[in-house]
């Protein structure tokens, strides 16, 4: 039986489905908050409320084979909390620790943690690429809590003979995507002129049935034990070219202005938004060849078939 954490979330609610749909016969327990949601009659359902350091796991690791972390405090553009990095701690690195140790003395026998390409860092080169064996550089709480994780779910699995898998993925899109990627693709929705016409960056991005194949894929694969992995589309775009694509899938061609980065960034910083600027001129590239070699995967999605999945909901 698979336990999966923060299965009514992103990623987590997308694991679950694929794995109802990849064997009928598969149990699987879910981990989440609240018992406001639905599921099959073969799920069995573990209210656990906010990750906590000291919950007790016991019933909910019965008879668990593979445990698949999703569950997390995520990282939120505008933090309100007193001290970020503390909270970040108590729930991604003391919460998962503690949900690690407990499954290691069930006797689970793979542990996978959906961490982020934010412990590499926050930005490349243009083509120089993030390799899973670069050595840390996460920049702010959140990325800090992640590599502080995956530092003691290593030392657990050395410690236990549990295995251990870490996927980092970038930017994950798909049906349902929230924040500045689906409020892109509503301003193109609707004709919106968008300054974004002449960026020369390249950013790496994951499909969330990309991402999802490769955490079911880590399940089982005896290659995958205590590896990290990057995960990705295999295709790096420019935000302009991801625009132009995102308005094809859309049905509606983007409007874009060709507005010099620089401009950008410059206004950007005179009104408190530097870090999106970043985000929209700057960087980011994964190199997942040790994904492919390692475990034979490829993403079975293409960028494009990934954002008409995404238009698709924002269609409706």
């Amino acid at each position: 039986m698979i336990l999966v954490t923060g299965a009514t979330g992103f990623v987590g609610g997308a694991v679950v489905q694929r794995l109802l749909l990849n064997d009928d016969t598969q149990c699987i327990a879910v981990a989440v908050r609240r018992a406001d949601q639905t599921w099959p009659a073969k799920v069995q359902t573990h209210v656990t409320g906010d990750l906590e350091p000291a919950y007790d796991w016991s019933t909910a690791l019965s008879a668990i084979s593979a445990v698949v972390h999703c569950a997390a405090r995520v990282h939120v553009m505008t933090d309100t909390t007193a001290e970020p990095l503390q909270e970040f701690r108590r729930v991604n690195v003391q919460a998962t620790l503690n949900l690690a140790r407990q499954a290691a003395a069930a006797g689970v026998r793979r542990f996978v943690f959906v961490s982020s390409i934010k412990v590499n860092g926050e930005s490349t080169q243009p083509g120089s690429a993030f390799t899973a064996d670069d050595a840390p550089a996460p920049l702010d709480a959140y990325g800090i809590s992640k590599m502080e994780a995956e530092q003691g779910l290593r030392e657990i699995a050395l410690q236990t003979g549990m295995d251990v898998v870490i996927i980092r993925p970038p930017l994950v899109y798909g049906p349902g995507v929230k924040a500045n990627f689906a409020a892109m693709m509503r301003w193109l929705r609707r004709g919106v002129p968008l300054p974004l016409g002449d960026i020369q960056n390249q950013r790496s991005l994951v499909a969330l049935d990309n991402l999802v194949d490769l955490i079911v894929t880590c399940i089982t694969q005896p290659a995958a034990a205590n590896q990290t992995f990057l995960v990705s589309d295999g295709e790096d775009v420019s935000t302009t070219e991801l625009l132009r694509r995102m308005g094809q899938a859309l049905g509606c061609p983007a409007r874009l202005l060709p507005v010099p980065a620089s401009w950008l960034k410059t206004a950007a910083a005179v009104v408190g938004k530097a870090d999106m600027a970043q985000r929209l001129c700057g960087s980011l590239q994964v190199d997942i060849s040790k994904t492919r070699q390692l475990l034979g995967w490829q993403p079975p999605l293409s960028l494009d078939e990934g954002l008409k999945k995404a238009a698709m909901r924002v269609n409706k």
